[in-house]
């Protein structure tokens, strides 16, 4: 019989039941996630770890009370000093990832808001707020992942009801920013989709935008790939002098070097690739020395999987002796998942700022949590606290 484990370290444990569903200013205030080498007490992660057998992968549905004491005494030192002082916290969740939201609210001590979501029969998209919001703090969660326009649309509606119904402050919480790709032009003649689509988010009301892990720094500050990634391979106690960091392209550099500085200043090395079209790399050669060890290749998302199964194949290539894939986004357009589950990689390693359809499940994947990153986050904006120091 097929299953999906849920594990936590430092030893295996039970989930929630919601995590059964399937479904699973330019900008005004954007935070940067930062990590530390020192493990705290946000950093603690759930994963899912894909077993397929035959039949469907499934999560043990169990009582949600049934919790490691870790983060049960975590989330009860928040919600006990928190909730009773911070009524005027609203955190309300759209359709493109409903479990994560209620995880992030799990995390907070607090209940989704009510909010009516539907669809007319043209398509056109219907918001109500079910509950005041009048002087509140409000957070609406909504990743622009597939189909994206539509998510993106939802969002701005949400926005939209929330300034209507007379909300303080409205923050847009988007695990996963769509359109971040289109961030600058690389060409004559070409659209900054991703500054656009900033501004109609703030147009429509909202006071500041959260995000994690953007496409690129340039010209919105750095974004670290989560620390739950970084804590995860870190249980995986692989031998400091094995491991080398690889950058699936020159462009993703940056962020390859802070990984690698978090893990025991490993080494580095570059795939150079040469892009011919939009989801389609051509992977040139490699920069640096993989012969022998364990090569992680760090990426803020994987969409047809075209770079980072070719990056893979090159380091194979070279000697590598077993290659992760890391990214925070699991996009996973198709081919993507016949890519990944070809053999080449040993793990690949992502979050659930999307929701991955259990038809997407193949055995080396697994599934990070970042709900506690994010629920931490917007308690420390909402209680005007630092940020940059839950990683302290």
């Amino acid at each position: 019989m097929a299953s999906l484990a849920l594990s936590f370290p430092p030893a295996a444990a039970k989930t929630p039941s919601y995590l059964s569903s399937s479904s699973s200013t330019f900008f005004s205030s954007f935070l940067s996630f930062t990590t530390s080498q020192s493990h705290s007490r946000n950093s603690v992660f759930a994963s899912i770890k894909c077993d397929l057998g035959n039949g469907n992968p499934s999560i043990p549905i169990i009582n949600e009370r049934t919790l490691p004491k870790f983060l049960e005494s975590a989330r009860m030192e928040k919600s006990a000093n928190r909730t009773n002082n911070n009524t005027r916290l609203k955190l309300f969740s759209g359709t493109a990832n409903p479990a994560l939201s209620q995880e992030i609210a799990w995390y907070m001590g607090l209940d989704l808001g009510k909010i009516k979501i539907k669809r007319f029969a043209d398509g056109e998209i219907y918001v109500q707020l079910e509950e005041s919001v009048r002087g509140c703090d409000v957070y609406l969660v909504q990743p622009t992942c597939t189909p994206t326009n539509e998510n993106l649309m939802e969002l701005l509606i949400m926005v939209d009801a929330c300034r209507r119904a007379s909300a303080k402050k409205v923050t847009a919480v988007i695990p996963y920013f769509g359109y971040a790709r289109a961030d600058r032009k690389t060409q004559g003649r070409e659209s900054i989709a991703a500054k656009l689509v900033a501004n109609l988010i703030t147009e429509a009301g909202a006071d500041r935008v959260l995000a994690c892990d953007l496409h690129s720094g340039q010209s919105m500050g750095y974004f670290d790939i989560p620390p739950v990634i970084l804590d995860y391979l870190a249980s995986k106690s692989i031998a400091a002098e094995d491991l080398v960091v690889v950058s699936p392209d020159v462009g993703g550099v940056a962020r390859a070097r802070a990984f690698a500085k978090k893990l025991s200043d490993a080494p580095l090395a570059i795939v150079d690739k040469r892009r011919s079209g939009h989801n389609v790399a051509e992977v040139m050669n490699l920069i640096g020395d993989v012969k022998g060890k364990v090569a992680v290749m760090v990426d803020d998302m994987i969409d047809t999987a075209g770079t980072i199964v070719k990056g893979a194949a090159l380091l194979h290539q070279e000697g590598a002796r077993e290659v992760y894939a890391c990214c925070t986004h699991a996009v996973f357009s198709p081919p993507a998942i016949e890519r990944l589950s070809g053999g080449l990689l040993q793990e690949v390693i992502v979050t659930n700022t999307l929701p991955v359809a259990e038809k997407n499940y193949f055995p080396q994947l697994t599934i990070l949590s970042v709900a506690n990153l994010l629920g931490e986050t917007i308690w420390r904006v909402h209680d005007d606290s630092s940020v940059s120091s839950i990683f302290l």
